[in-house]
This record gives structure tokens, sequence and C-alpha cells, in this order.
């Protein structure tokens, strides 16, 4: 279950209501009956349903990187939406943008090998400063090396430059988010936690203190 509660179209908003139409079916109630188009549970949708106005702006974010007026490539911005899902440890988004990678055209190759791309030959350089530039967004808090600015300055103008910055955090943005509330694909449990003594085990664990100096 998500960490915050969900909203039945019984108790939606009116304004979300075509997005449950459009992402659930007209008439189905995302809560009792989950389950989208890409096999996500949905409940990204029905959490933030909470909060319209958040919903809505959202969803403006969506349709601004999807807009006629973009002038980075589709195949570029799906390239730092994947990686950022990738490098922030969402598996939500990741998959969702593995989903985009290919109907962009990269091979299956291609994004089974985004979580190794530094050590890959199957991306070109401008591919590659894409990738490098993410990581510095998403791991390096935005502190990019002059070297991987001035490679996406050879190859983009500096409005796609903007335009790939803005989109690309922006995701960054939404990895962080559905891992905090434990959303769609986010909703796991912590991996790191303590592994017990095995039962019966009667060593002393303190290894270090038994070893004479």
């Amino acid at each position: 279950m998500p960490r915050l509660k969900e909203v039945p179209r019984a108790e939606a908003d009116p304004s979300v209501l075509p997005l449950y139409d459009a992402l659930f079916g007209p008439d189905r109630d995302p809560v009792s009956e989950p389950g989208t188009a890409t096999g996500t549970p949905g409940d990204w949708w029905t959490v933030f349903a909470q909060e319209p106005e958040c919903l809505h702006h959202m969803v403006a974010g969506f349709q601004y990187y999807r807009g006629d007026k973009r002038q980075i490539s589709p195949r570029l911005r799906e390239l730092g939406q994947a990686r950022a899902g990738f490098a922030r440890g969402s598996q939500f988004v990741f998959s969702q943008h593995c989903k985009a990678l290919r109907a962009c055209g990269f091979t299956e190759e291609q994004i089974a090998a985004i979580p190794h791309w530094a050590s890959s030959d199957l991306f070109d350089e401008l591919e590659r400063a894409v990738l490098a530039y993410t990581d510095d967004l998403v791991l390096q808090g935005g502190r990019v090396a002059d070297g991987t600015f001035a490679k996406l300055k050879e190859h983009l103008s500096e409005v796609e430059i903007i335009e790939l910055t803005y989109i690309t955090c922006t995701y960054e943005m939404h990895a962080t988010m559905t891992r905090a509330l434990k959303l769609e694909f986010d909703n796991v449990d912590e991996r790191i936690v303590e592994v017990p003594v095995p039962e019966g085990e009667k060593r002393d664990i303190d290894f270090f203190r038994n070893i004479d100096d």
C-alpha cells in the first residue's frame, strides 16, 4: 500500500475525473480496480488526487515536455528521463521511460545498457554527453563538469540544453517523490536492514576481540 490515502472515484474532485477516465477507463474506480495500460497500479494518480491543484500542475509538466514547441529531441529527452530514474533508484520512472525509449527507436541492447552506459559502446557522442550530464544533475546535485557541458554545447542549442535540464530535473523530482511516498513500482520494502545471526549460532560475533595483538 502507498503511504498516503488514495482517492476513489466517488470522492474525487470533478477536475480529476477526466484523468481517471483517460487512465483507467470511464466509470472505473481506480482504487477498487487499480491498473493502467502500462501495467502500473496507478496509485501515483489516486494519491496526488488528494491535492488536485498539485496534480494538475504536474500534468501540465507532462504536457510541457511533450509539447510541439519543444526543441530537444524526444530521443534525448527520454534518455535523460530514463537515466534519471535509474540514477535516483526509482524503478517506476526507469521502467516507464524504458518503454518511451523503445517507442523513440532505441534498441533493446541500448535500453539494457543504460545502467552501465559509461562502459558501453552502444551510444553515440551526444547520447553519452546527455547520459553524463544526467548523472551530474542527479548524482552530483548539479555539479556539472566543464567538459561535459562543453560537449553538450557542441551539439545542442542553448534552448535545447535548458529544456533538457528542466525535464531531466523534473523527472528526478518524480523519482524522488514516488520513492518517498511508496507509489507504483517503488512501493517496496527497505532492503538495507540488519540480517540476524543464524539461529543456533554460539560463536562470539566480535571476531577481532578474539585476535591477539
